[in-house]
């Protein structure tokens, strides 16, 4: 059957043949997936004789059983299948990609692995921004610039979009195209037409929808009805909808028991309706359609779009709403009504005001029905395809800047896994042990805090990337609990080695556990997700502290340094962590200024494991404090670091020896190389990137990372891909074959950190400021 535009011409989008959409959809229980489901169904009623598909987002591993319109799955917190969606894509002579972006539900820091997928697509890219932030971090605004690159159109859906992209993340505004959020094509219908389907014929309904969370401000209503009901006794309020999937997986039920006891103590409980489910579209069109008045009573402005308002806007309902920022736009010009955040007082006024003018409450029904024409779901798809022509027509996408192809090929290398199988074997209810024979764990040693402070970071930052993985909590309790016992409140010093019978072996532990235990409470502070886990680690992280101001080792200073920085990452006012930021910074540049010369720019004379973290905690202080000496220290310092321990004729990473080190007028060690070095230099390399923005550092993070998969010496491979653990070493006679704590975390370590540079690298923009510079200017 041809398709005819309404004008009766054919329309634009018959040069299209297949269009894909990614994001979540239906069955799975969230906003995007039925907007995702309801935009692909208007798209194909549209242009039926297209071929019209999706990738779909999945947050759980088995995924959702979906219907014929999904084609692929990615498993959101699997870096390497959004580099296998991009290579399906590319392949299947797609004509355009419509993503659906929300923070929420891809992979990585704050949902950093969709620029991998958008990296390697060579289709124009229509990305729909269903969250734009006011006040980015400067991670999310990175994000959000590197959607705008690889976009050819971003979509938003209200008018205040326009102005965040434009003034804010400085997105031009010919790529900006408006679509209003879809809404079904219903009569308008009186809501007695509705009620008697839920036994309220006779009732004055108000109704809130949408999945439940904090955030929906369904308190509000509550303390707001004792006054509505004294002028109008016959009202009911109806809550529909499930509990939000993450909340409930965090918290349980907690929230919603809470509005259930509250609204007995004041004594309404009767007079509301909790309907605890997933609305299908046809059971929510009913409950909306029974509604006289729709309250969204939000507790905050920033929500630039509400499928829920729109969906009850579009249906002609009087919806009063506190002034989040699509309310604000929706209900302008007499089509709703506006009442302050927290404010059940005003609500109570508003609502029994409405209630009382029964043709008000009319004049506006209709003046948002009317207003909601525009929205209606086939107009909206009518838009899109006309937007997805535009997009192959004149594609808008800057050119990216050239990167050396060594670079390039390293950024296109499929990372393994992220596999914690060996660090769970090496665990038990009292911590990570020490050592394993082979694969299997070796209790004779019993335990350490520098093992359990290094298992601290891998768990907390693992945690950050896979935050729907249960297992990740229950380690990080683990690996703080034995901290916690670790330390000795009389001394201040963390205690090192617990035989496996749980004998602490001595009352004071090396600096360098010290400095490791500090180190990881700060990212454990950086990154946590659950609040008791945060406040133990910042408590304990403070009391830890003060020891460090007399710390004489440089190496155990370099630990705290980086290790405080990641603790200000969460509490950047913290003035006694910023104090002893600056005093540890400077002990330990003063170390380099004396002992450094042009052929040796070292703070010793002998260096042994884990040196790259030195010249790690100058970068961090120098970007952050801000210091250009310490900066440029630690930049020179890296470099030769990885000069020193790069193969001159292979090129790959040759680490220090620990048979002999490598000593000032002496000889570098070849072996045995350890796997900590490695980690070091990887996270060091990524942070000298971070200040430079030079491509060559992230050559060199690779070089490093895959030091553990083959490029070494030996060609030997020390990661093991079947367990997820990381052989001891490279000997001179091959691989020490058992895998220790050290090793495995060190290998994950690196690994982790390269995930998160892939997520949320980015393009550097004309006119870019460094880190060291936007300091500076600030």
């Amino acid at each position: 059957m041809e398709t005819l535009s309404p004008t009766g011409t054919r329309p634009e989008w018959e040069t299209l043949k297949a269009i894909v959409l990614i994001g979540n959809y239906l069955p799975r229980q969230c906003g995007i997936a039925t907007f995702t489901s309801h935009l692909l169904d208007s798209i194909s009623l549209n242009a039926p004789d297209k071929a019209c598909w999706t990738v779909a987002m999945n947050d759980r591993p088995e995924g959702y059983p979906y219907p014929s319109q999904v084609r692929f799955e990615i498993n959101q917190n699997l870096l390497n299948e959004y580099s296998l969606a991009a290579d399906l894509l590319n392949l299947n002579q797609v004509d355009v990609i419509c993503l659906q972006h929300e923070y929420g539900i891809f992979g990585g820091q704050r949902g950093s692995f969709i620029i991998e997928l958008l990296r390697d697509i060579k289709i124009p890219v229509v990305t729909t921004l269903h969250t734009i932030l006011k006040d980015p971090t400067l991670q999310d605004r990175h994000i959000m610039m590197q959607l705008s690159e690889f976009s050819d159109r971003l979509v938003v859906m209200s008018e205040r979009s326009i102005e965040f992209l434009r003034d804010i993340y400085k997105v031009p505004e010919e790529k900006i195209i408006l679509i209003p959020h879809g809404i079904p094509d219903v009569p308008f219908v009186e809501s007695d037409a509705y009620k008697e389907k839920f036994s309220v014929l006779g009732k004055r309904v108000i109704l809130t929808s949408g999945l439940l969370s904090q955030g929906k401000g369904i308190e509000a209503v509550i303390d707001a009805l004792p006054e509505i009901l004294k002028a109008h006794p016959q009202v009911i309020y109806m809550v529909i909808g499930a509990t939000h999937p993450h909340l409930k997986a965090e918290q349980g039920e907690d929230y919603r028991i809470g509005l259930h006891l509250r609204a007995k103590e004041l004594g309404v409980a009767d007079h509301i309706v909790f309907h605890d489910r997933f609305m299908a579209d046809e059971d929510l069109r009913d409950f909306i359609g029974a509604a006289d008045i729709y309250v969204t009573p939000y507790l905050n402005e920033a929500q630039i779009i509400s499928g829920s308002l729109s969906h009850a806007f579009g249906m002609g309902k009087a919806v009063v709403s506190t002034p989040y920022w699509h309310a604000q736009e929706l209900l302008a010009d007499g089509r709703g009504r506006l009442v302050p955040f927290r404010d059940h007082v005003h609500l109570a006024r508003e609502i029994i005001d409405l209630l009382d003018h029964p043709d008000e409450l009319l004049a506006i029904q209709k003046r948002a029905y009317d207003y909601g024409r525009r929205m209606v779901w086939s107009n909206v798809g009518r838009r899109y395809l006309e937007t997805f022509v535009e997009a192959k027509r004149q594609r808008l996408r800057k050119i990216v800047p050239v990167r050396k192809l060594e670079t390039l090929g390293l950024r296109q290398q499929r990372l393994p896994e992220i596999k914690l199988d060996h660090v769970r074997r090496m665990t038990d209810g009292i911590g990570m042990l020490q050592h394993s024979k082979y694969t299997v764990p070796d209790r004779t040693h019993g335990y350490c805090v520098d093992d359990n402070a290094r298992a601290l970071i891998v768990a907390v930052t693992a945690q950050d990337l896979q935050p729907l993985d249960s297992s990740l909590n229950n380690l990080t309790t683990v690996y703080l609990s034995f901290l916690g016992h670790a330390f000795n409140g009389q001394t201040g010093w963390f205690r090192n080695f617990m035989s496996y019978d749980h004998r602490w072996l001595e009352e004071a532990g090396s600096e360098d556990s010290h400095g490791r235990a500090v180190w990881g409470l700060g990212v454990a502070v950086a990154l946590g997700r659950e609040k008791g886990q945060v406040d133990f680690s910042a408590d304990l992280f403070h009391r830890a502290l003060e020891t460090t101001e007399h710390f004489t080792h440089p190496r155990a200073i370099a630990f705290v340094i980086i290790g405080i920085h990641a603790y200000l990452c969460r509490y950047s006012g913290d003035s006694r962590a910023r104090k002893m930021r600056k005093i540890l910074s400077g002990q330990l540049m003063e170390r380099f200024r004396d002992s450094a010369t042009e052929d040796w720019p070292w703070c010793g004379d002998v260096l042994t494991y884990d040196n790259a973290r030195l010249p790690q905690a100058l970068l961090l202080s120098g970007q952050w404090l801000p210091d250009h000496e310490m900066l440029e220290m630690g930049l020179r310092a890296l470099d030769w670091l990885k000069k020193i321990q790069t193969d001159e004729i292979a090129r790959h990473f040759a680490a220090i020896g620990n048979h002999g080190w490598f000593t000032r007028d002496g000889e570098k060690a070849r072996f045995d190389q350890q796997p900590i070095e490695a980690a070091a230099m990887v996270d060091a390399c990524i942070e000298a990137f971070n200040c430079t923005r030079d491509e060559e550092w992230i050559a060199d993070a690779y070089r490093c990372l895959n030091w553990y998969q083959g490029e070494n010496d030996l060609r030997v491979p020390l990661y093991d891909h079947f367990t997820g653990g990381c052989r001891d070493g490279l000997e001179a006679h091959g691989a020490n074959e058992n895998q220790g704590a050290e090793s495995s975390l060190c290998w994950l370590m690196a690994l982790l950190a390269v995930y998160n540079h892939r997520g949320l690298d980015r393009v550097t923009q004309e006119g870019e400021l460094t880190q060291l510079e936007a300091r500076e200017s600030s």
